[in-house]
């Protein structure tokens, strides 16, 4: 369960380069729901996270079958989201980095270096 909780962590947990403008631009970009489409750690292809514009997530982790629903917060800070989930009575932490953020295509490195590819759900 913790690896499924430490995957939801990675996937929503971002990284933005750049001026408080280009912090504020990303963070417009991150809005909305962003499906797994490649998958290099823990997190499960054709998982999901929902990203708000009130700094609130939802992510739903696909596995053996079942979907997995969490929910948490996270705040954009420079080239990093900070996440935070709640699961049963524990609260986790993580911080990704972000390698890409388009329009339609988000990478997020975890704290192992490994990438998983996300695309927006139209």
């Amino acid at each position: 369960m913790k690896v499924v909780c430490a995957a939801a962590l990675s996937v929503v947990m971002v990284a933005f380069a750049g001026t408080a403008k280009a912090q504020d631009d990303n963070a417009k970009k991150l809005v909305g729901v962003w499906i797994v489409d490649k998958a290099s750690g823990d997190l499960p292809a054709g998982s999901s996270v929902e990203f708000t514009k009130d700094g609130k997530l939802a992510a739903v982790i696909k596995a053996d079958g079942k979907e997995i629903k969490f929910e948490g917060t996270y705040k954009v800070d420079k080239d990093k989201i900070n996440v935070e989930l709640k699961v049963e009575s524990e609260t986790i932490k993580e911080t990704v980095t972000i390698k890409k953020l388009t329009d339609e295509v988000l990478e997020l490195e975890d704290k192992d270096k490994k990438v998983d590819t996300f695309k927006k759900k139209k």
